[in-house]
Parts: C-alpha cells; structure tokens; sequence
C-alpha cells in the first residue's frame, strides 16, 4: 500500500472546487443546495447541503466512474490490497446481493449457514438459487450460533452436484469466524468460489490482532460495512473482488441493475474519507478499541451473573476466531433476557447499545469510545443487576433454530399463498421470514416448514419485546403460508 496516494482522496477534493464554484443549478436535487427551504441547511449546515448534488461531469458519476470516483475506488481497492473495489451506497445489503447476483443463476446451488442475515435470502428470491444450508454450531451455554465447521462444507460440496459458492460470515454478529483459509483452499480445489460478508469484519484488514479478513486469505468477493466499523456514513459499503476467478466489469453491470442512479455524493464522500482514515490510522485506531473492550469484559465479568465472553470460545472447528471488539454478554443468570437488559440501558440509563436477543446482549466498541463511556456501561449493567435481578432464570430459549426447507426461498415466495394465525400455522410451509432486528438473521424464511419450536420462539420474543418484523401483518400474529405445499 502506497502511504503517500492514500493520503489522497480525489472525490472530497472534487466536492470541495464545486462548493466554492458559482454553479446555477437548474438540474436535481430540488433543492439547490438548501435554497428551497432554510429548514434544511438549519438542520443539516451549509457544508453538507452544499454538496447534496447529482452526477456531473467534474464529479464523475457512480454508474460508470471515469475520473475521480474511479480513483477514490482504486484508492479503496489498493487499501484493502484487492483487484477492485466498488462504493456501494444501498449499504451492505446492496453489496451482498450484487456478490450473489454476479456468481449465481437460477438453479445453481449455493452453500451458506443458515444464521445468515436476511439479505442473503432475499438474493435468493431474486435469482432462484438453490440453498445448502450448513447448521452452524450452538453454544448452549450462551445460546448463540457458532460457524461453519470445514468438514460440513467439504461435505456439502462433494455431496451436491454443481454447486457455484460458498457463502460465509466472517464474522458472526457475535464476533465468531469459520476456518476462512481452509474454506477457501478446499473450495479452490473444486472450482468453487467463496463469498464472504463481512458486515461486521472491515476492521479486520487494518490489524494484525485481529482476524484475517477474506480478501486477504484468497476469497473472492467480500461485502464490507464501510459504515458499521470502518467510520462512514450510514449505507455506505464497499464490494470487493478478486478478479482472479470474477469478471469485475460484470459485477458493475450486475450492481448497475439494482442500485440507484442518483447516488448520494454524501455517502460517496464519506467511503473516501473513512478509507484514507483506516489505511493511515487503522492500526492504531482498532488498538484503542481492542484494549478498552480488554478492560470491559474484565470489569464485566467481575460482576456475578453476567459472561463477557471472548477467545476463550475458540475449539479449532466452529469456532476458529474471535473478534474481540465484539463487546458480548450473556445475561442469562442474571434473570433477565438480553432484551429486557437492552431496553433498561436505554430507557433508564440513556445507553444505547446495538442489539439484545434471547440471551445476550451486544455492545459495539469503536474509536469514538473512551474509557469514561466504557465505565458509564460498565457501572450501569452493575446497577441492572442490582434493581432488576430476578432469581428464577427462566426458559431461555438458543438463538438459532435448524430449519426444516421444504422448497427453494423463490419458489415459497413466489407461489399461491394464504394468511393463517400464526399460532395454527404449525406443519405449514411459510411464504415469509419472520426476524429480530437486528440483528436480521430469520427466525423462519420463506420455504420452510413451520415448528412447534419456531413457535415458541416467537412467542417468547414477543414476550420478552423483542422487534420483530418480516410479516405483512406489523404485529406478527398472522403469517403467509403457501397453499401449494
């Protein structure tokens, strides 16, 4: 990596000579840099409205990029030292489902864990991709889903003909990473390909105490949350190619199908600042992050009741990595459900945290931290357990459920469908997905079969207030099913 060019970023510079130009707009946005209504620029500042433009020939145009977004994407791809990288500004679930669209056709099989996020499964609606599903592991003590174990995967390959990709997390919302390399070597072997989200992962490529990001072990395409981790702005990401085995030129046709053509140059601006950042100060930055959760999973599990957990997961089969500046922690015998710890940090202690499920809760830990946020955390799960301990554990209840796939996501979706309660819905097929958001991983997808323990789930999520969304009826007391299975 060039030290020198990535001090450059050729798109800010560009915004910068048109803010001080004496352009009269008569092109969109309508609101011609915040001429229309003060309200705008009051809320917003002059800066930012100034730069809200459309493409234009100085400023180049995302569809086909031929000057400074073409660099500031080369600047990307030479900083996570990949053949390409294109800006993504329909956040990671646009890149996602370019990565699957560009490698996948109807009726080519894909191997992926069933604990992938939503947007996986929405791509195979769109394509009509057949799924193999690998079960990941569950820690029960925790009631988390673990990763892929190799032996599964070579498995699934060897037993399945035709299959075009491995998909993989890496990794997990809960911080847990598959044997990439491995997966990666033995998918080469069979002229598969490997995919990798790596929503939660950008981070990986700018530290060595981390894990290895899939690029740098040989995987194909990676989707990358420029946004969650790397110091952007909410929906940007990148996608990332390898263009040893994948056509870069087509996977820009790919993505010019679905993404906007009036691409907003505040998320664009934002991927060339936050990659300038992480290629000179990546390292020292996720350093910071690493040692304050160091210091908060100590002072978390100091206090009886909660796991802080991290490495300490790590059993060389589903669980080969952890990344620690995933700040996790079970609250089971504490007697509370992560949700239930998650709505008191917010709603008595103002602390707003990235998700509660069943059993855990999770924090996310960036460079924006210090160690007077981490002791604010800290001190107020000590005061959570003090005022709300209940003795009686409770059923929990494991985050991941194995699924019983009756037919293709695209095909239940697709087909002739009719609303049931979902309490008299057990032994039918569903035509919908049924989630927690977040984190966005299905409860149920389209396609499979409905259980007695997909039920009680749901039903305990409720009960606990979790979000959940994915029905046509906002209160998920009513589900599609297909008539036809």
């Amino acid at each position: 990596m060039d030290i020198e060019r990535q001090k450059e970023t050729p798109l800010v510079e560009a915004l910068k000579i048109y803010k001080k130009s004496r352009i009269v707009s008569f092109d969109v946005p309508g609101h011609k840099q915040g001429k229309s209504f003060k309200g705008l620029t009051d809320f917003f500042g002059e800066d930012c409205i100034k730069v809200d433009v459309n493409s234009m020939k100085p400023l180049d145009n995302l569809a086909n990029p031929t000057s400074v977004i073409k660099k500031s994407e080369e600047l990307m791809a030479e900083a996570f030292n990949v053949s390409k990288a294109f800006f993504m500004v329909g956040g990671t679930t646009s890149s996602v489902q370019a990565m699957l669209m560009s490698t996948l056709k109807e009726g080519d099989k894909i191997i992926l864990p069933r604990n992938v996020h939503r947007s996986a499964i929405n791509a195979l609606i769109l394509i009509g991709a057949i799924p193999i599903y690998i079960n990941p592991g569950v820690e029960k003590n925790i009631g988390i889903a673990l990763g892929m174990k190799t032996e599964d995967i070579i498995d699934a390959m060897d037993n399945n003909e035709g299959v075009k990709c491995v998909f993989v997390n890496n990794p997990t919302y809960y911080g847990i990473c598959s044997d990439l390399k491995t997966i990666i070597e033995e998918a080469h072997k069979r002229e598969v390909l490997v995919l990798c989200d790596e929503a939660h992962g950008t981070h990986f490529y700018f530290n060595d105490r981390l894990p290895k990001g899939g690029m740098e072990l040989g995987a194909d395409m990676a989707s990358v949350s420029m946004h969650k981790t790397g110091g952007s702005l909410t929906q940007s990401s990148a996608l990332l190619v390898n263009a040893k085995r994948i056509n870069s030129n087509y996977v820009r046709t790919v993505i010019n199908i679905t993404q906007t053509t009036s691409a907003s140059y505040l998320l664009m601006a934002s991927l060339d600042i936050a990659r300038k950042n992480l290629s000179l100060e990546g390292e020292k930055t996720f350093n910071k992050v690493l040692d304050l959760c160091d210091y908060a999973r100590k002072e978390i599990n100091k206090i009886e009741g909660y796991y802080a957990f991290s490495k300490e997961l790590i059993n060389n089969k589903n669980v080969f990595d952890f990344d620690e500046t995933k700040l996790c922690v079970n609250t089971k015998n504490i007697g509370l459900a992560g949700i239930e710890v998650y709505d008191c940090l917010r709603d008595d202690y103002e602390i707003q945290i990235e998700f509660g499920d069943i059993s855990n809760i999770l924090a996310i830990v960036s460079v924006g931290d210090n160690e007077f946020t981490i002791e604010r955390l800290v001190a107020s799960l000590g005061e959570i357990k003090r005022r709300k301990e209940k003795k009686e554990q409770g059923d929990f209840i494991f985050e991941y459920i194995e699924p019983v796939v009756v037919t293709t996501p695209k095909y239940a979706f697709y087909a002739e469908q009719k609303t049931v309660e979902i309490k008299k819905s057990k032994g039918l097929v569903s035509g919908e997905f049924i989630m927690a958001y977040p984190p966005g991983i299905p409860i149920l997808a389209p396609g499979e079969r409905i259980t007695e323990e997909v039920l009680n789930y749901v039903e305990y999520a409720k009960r606990k207030g979790s979000y959940l969304l994915g029905t046509e009826d906002i209160e998920v007391n009513y589900i599609k099913v297909s008539e036809e299975l």
